[in-house]
């Protein structure tokens, strides 16, 4: 009688395991207003396409046009795969040498931080910055960084598959004064 009533209910360990996916660790947690909204983030988006169109250019615009090849934007041409080679360079070395940051982000004082990382990891990085970018760069599927404005911790579907989001600087550095004064 004494080993029926010491055996645990057979959803104990399945009630452990919810728990335990629910407590994913978080190296970064803040309230709502310290993570970049929509608007901002757009900003800084479109800075680092200028960036992107004069690095191009220089790169690859300039000797297109000194020897006369043909600039076609489509993904299975040369000149359209380096184009998005370049495009897709940018933001993954700039993230990630970068603390989470490129060129519109700092101007903007925002930068990108993980859930579950202290420091952002090659792996995230090129899901979010590689895989993420290349699928949501197509007209239709812009609709996915239009998701910001309604989640919780302002996530894009990128962010959701790399378990990311971006907040603002500033509210970081006063909330650091704050703690270590």
């Amino acid at each position: 009688m004494n080993e029926e009533t010491s055996q645990k209910p057979a959803v104990g360990p399945v009630t452990r395991l919810l728990e335990k996916q629910n407590q994913r660790p978080q190296f970064h947690d803040y309230p709502n207003y310290f993570y970049a909204g929509f608007l901002i983030r757009l900003f800084a988006y479109l800075l680092d396409l200028l960036c992107i169109t004069a690095v191009t250019g220089l790169l690859l615009g300039l000797p297109a046009n000194l020897f006369g090849w043909t600039k076609s934007t489509e993904l299975l041409s040369v000149y359209g795969s380096l184009t998005l080679l370049i495009y897709l360079a940018y933001f993954i070395l700039l993230t990630k040498l970068n603390q989470g940051q490129t060129i519109g982000k700092m101007v903007f004082g925002i930068r990108v931080i993980c859930f579950n990382e202290e420091e952002l990891s090659w792996q995230t990085v090129l899901i979010r910055e590689g895989a993420c970018r290349f699928v949501l760069r197509g007209s239709f599927f812009m609709i996915g960084y239009l998701v910001t404005i309604f989640t919780a911790n302002k996530q894009h579907i990128g962010d959701y598959f790399s378990d990311t989001s971006v907040v603002t600087i500033n509210l970081l550095a006063a909330r650091e004064g704050f703690i270590q004064e």
